[in-house]
């Protein structure tokens, strides 16, 4: 491959020549006048002698590849500059040879310097007529490159590229000693690797992929000429303007013409090369979110890249941690599931198109990781161009009498994420079931009944001005949203049916400041102001009475990860949009990792998910669902054991829907992103509402997959303290009741009559009959020869924030109640 001496005599011999020429020929190359003075060249090799020899070389930037879960499905590149490094073996013998025909044909025959060629350059730079030539060899490229990639500051760049007879010495001196230390083809690789080859391509295996489609392994001969052409003059002779079409294609050919020269190709495949129409691909490598693979994927880009820029790992600042994924080559294998993304991309857009003010979002999460599955939105991730604007009008009247555009169809807001002025949506009847866990870290088992009213008046303090407040009074008096009495519930029943006039006085029961710690420990994180205060201030937290019906605002993928979280047995795990990261070099970063730790009791997390199955069409252990149900089609669409929870705010102003498997955690919200208090009804089970895409994504997500049911809960946590009811047939109404109380349990009379063989007035029996909890709601069915029962189940309205009171903190401006209706 090589003619090489490196004895002393040779290697002393080319050192003292090169110290002397180089002085001369630089001085010939800026100072034509002065080249013969003789203290030019006693100058330049006393320079020369006094060079350091060490080059410190620092590795050039790199691009990093995002892929699917898969491993293999491209999802985004980021880059400050597009390179990948290529290893000789991989890069066309046709590409090696090319640039050493277009550049350094005695490359594997000097020493670093080629003496010849300074000589010449010496001879023709004396005169003042002729083009300047220049005597750099590949190797002394290479060392201006690499001194250009590993400055510290602006000036040291300037430094390495200016024409000076200092930067020509340096060069000369460096690349004698690169050629002692590292073999021709080491050399060649790192230089094939560094050369920018133009529309953004740096390295041959960049500009392969840029130019070519192809990898460097598969160039051919014109193709290698070509690029080997471009290193010269990228812009002058890029193939891909009007202009620089037919230089490309000159360039091209004289490298063809070279490599006969060389030896490289005989005149026979240089003729047929030449002939060869040159086609180039010209497009560049797509770089960053806003170039995703798919543009629905960019949403879940940008989530990474989010997270990527909070990781102390990559860097202490911001700009360090943008330059080491932009530069850094990284491979980072996502968690983003194709077949959930997928699912979920389909089901936003068929329930609203892009056009929608009101979006549709959907977050899936995986229980037991936190690996955030898939991401989506019914928006395209992009700029809205200010200059051709596509985005339709803002939905806020104020925002759009001033001329104001909404986020619709483009934006990059992160609007499932949350961040950047994001701060979520109000989650609704979702947010029960924090009020349900609170409960039983208390001891308080899911079998607790309390007879719901149409309307409760409650302890909580609030602005008597507010809807929410009893008549007449600064207390918050919840009601259900079909304005009837819930009746006697249990946390099955109430949370299946939604039912306000039960959690309103089961959160009072265990403290409100406890249900919103659940959350926080959940991972619910109030960004938005007025939730934050309330959140952060236990005193202000026990009197936030309309918490349990979800006035908070939330996230999608917030809402998610809480559920997924009880899905995993108690084990929260903090959202992580990764499975991989390697670097350069191949090695696992740990920063990859599930983050996860133990937050609430296997039993807490099982009994409330076991309540969880009944909103949603399946059935508790127990089956003691009741009959009302707020989105029974879940179950039968996913076809698998399914918990969850639907929830709607007053007026429909947002809906919600969380629907999980053992698998995965899916949360939907359809609202107003650019109006919160939009005049517009957000739905549930019609075709546009949130119910369709959330179950359509778990459907898709859980195709193929095995379907694990959930581990019941024990006994205890389930029924508590279960004593006998005592029989009370046939007896006089208040005999029974005190039989009842006397019992230990509270008796209430059934306001409807069933058909029975006792005497009319009478006691027919009891709801439940034979056991139920300590102390627990027992109803006394009346005898009227005829009649029925009708529950008057339903879900729920009402809510207010603290206020003005004896006892209360200062007050806050009310949101609008909450009206969780039934199927929503």
């Amino acid at each position: 491959m090589r003619k090489r001496d490196h004895n002393v005599l040779t290697n002393a011999a080319s050192l003292l020549v090169c110290g002397l020429l180089a002085g001369v020929v630089v001085a010939a190359a800026a100072f034509p006048a002065v080249a013969m003075s003789g203290l030019a060249a006693k100058a330049g090799a006393d320079t020369f002698g006094a060079l350091p020899k060490e080059l410190t070389v620092a590795r050039a930037p790199q691009i990093s590849y995002l892929l699917a879960s898969d491993g293999k499905t491209p999802l985004a590149t980021m880059y400050d500059e597009n390179r990948r490094e290529a290893k000789l073996a991989d890069i066309s013998p046709y590409m090696q040879k090319a640039i050493i025909a277009a550049e350094d044909h005695q490359f594997y025959n000097h020493n670093g310097v080629d003496l010849n060629g300074v000589a010449r350059a010496f001879v023709n730079n004396s005169d003042a007529t002729r083009d300047r030539q220049g005597a750099s060899t590949l190797t002394m490229q290479y060392v201006r490159m690499a001194i250009a990639y590993s400055a510290t500051h602006p000036a040291d760049v300037v430094a390495a590229t200016e024409d000076t007879s200092a930067r020509k010495l340096r060069e000369m001196r460096y690349a004698i000693q690169l050629d002692k230390e590292m073999s021709k083809d080491e050399i060649l690789e790192r230089y094939l690797n560094l050369a920018a080859f133009g529309n953004g391509a740096y390295g041959v295996y960049a500009a392969s992929q840029v130019y070519f489609n192809k990898p460097p392994k598969n160039l051919k001969i014109e193709e290698a000429a070509m690029l080997a052409g471009l290193v010269k003059a990228p812009t002058s002779f890029d193939p891909t303007t009007k202009s620089g079409y037919p230089q490309a294609v000159a360039r091209r050919d004289y490298v063809i013409d070279h490599m006969v020269t060389t030896g490289a190709i005989t005149k026979e495949e240089a003729e047929a090369a030449k002939a060869v129409k040159l086609v180039v691909k010209g497009k560049r490598t797509s770089n960053g979110c806003v170039a995703a693979n798919k543009n629905a994927w960019g949403f879940f880009c940008d989530y990474f890249y989010r997270w990527w820029m909070a990781q102390e790992t990559f860097g202490s600042t911001s700009y360090d941690r943008e330059r080491r994924l932009k530069s850094g080559g990284y491979t980072i294998t996502t968690s983003l599931d194709k077949q959930a993304q997928q699912g979920a991309d389909t089901a936003v857009r068929k329930a609203k198109p892009v056009t929608s003010k009101e979006a549709v979002m959907i977050a899936v999460v995986e229980p037991g990781t936190g690996r955030v599955r898939a991401l989506s939105t019914n928006r395209n991730f992009k700029l809205d161009n200010p200059k051709a604007p596509k985005n339709g009008p803002h939905s806020d009247p104020v925002q759009r009498n001033k001329g104001k555009l909404g986020n619709y169809p483009n934006t990059v807001n992160p609007l499932l994420s949350g961040g950047d002025g994001i701060t979520g949506y109000q989650g609704g009847s979702v947010f029960k079931i924090y009020t349900i866990v609170a409960a039983l870290e208390k001891g308080i088992p899911l079998s607790y009944s309390i007879n719901a009213p149409q309307q409760f008046k409650s302890e909580y303090i609030i602005s008597s001005s507010s809807p929410a407040a009893c008549p007449g009074t600064n207390l918050y008096c919840p009601t259900n949203s079909n304005r009837q009495p819930g009746g006697v519930k249990d946390m099955w029943s109430a949370f299946s049916a939604s039912t306000n006039t039960y959690f309103v006085p089961l959160q009072q029961q265990v403290g409100a400041e406890n249900v919103v710690d659940v959350a926080k420990r959940l991972g619910i994180q109030f960004r938005q102001s007025e939730d934050a205060k309330f959140a952060n201030n236990k005193e202000a937290a026990h009197q936030w009475g309309a918490f349990t019906l979800g006035v908070s605002q939330v996230t999608p993928l917030e809402l998610a990860n809480s559920y997924a979280t009880l899905a995993a047995d108690g084990k929260y795990c903090e959202p992580i949009p990764v499975q991989e990261i390697r670097d350069l070099d191949g090695n696992k970063l740990d920063v990859a990792n599930p983050r996860c730790e133990k937050r609430f009791s296997t039993e807490v997390a099982r009994a409330a998910v076991d309540a969880a199955r009944c909103p949603v069409g399946d059935n508790s252990r127990t089956t003691k669902c009741g009959g009302s149900r707020t989105s029974p089609q879940t179950k039968s669409i996913v076809n698998a054991p399914v918990a969850g929870k639907s929830g709607t705010t007053d007026s429909e102003k947002t809906a919600s829907l969380v629907a999980m498997t053992k698998q995965y955690a899916v949360a939907g919200i359809l609202a107003d992103p650019d109006w919160p208090q939009t005049n517009v009804k957000m739905k549930h089970n019609q075709a546009d509402g949130i119910n369709p895409p959330v179950n359509e994504t778990l459907r898709d997500a859980m195709k193929g997959k095995k379907r694990i049911d959930f581990d019941p809960p024990g006994q205890k946590i389930s029924l508590g303290d279960q004593r006998s009811i005592p029989g009370v047939r046939c007896l006089a109404i208040e005999q029974a009741k005190s039989r009842i109380s006397g019992a230990g349990f509270q008796p209430i009379v059934s306001s409807s009559r069933v058909t029975s063989e006792c005497p009319a007035g009478t006691a027919a029996g009891t709801s439940p009959e034979g056991r139920t909890i300590k102390g627990g709601y027992v109803t006394i069915q009346v005898s009227a020869g005829g009649g029925g029962n009708n529950d008057g189940g339903g879900n729920g309205n009402g809510n207010g924030r603290p206020g003005n009171g004896p006892s209360g903190p200062p007050s806050i401006p009310t949101r609008p109640p909450d009206d969780d209706r039934p199927g929503g």
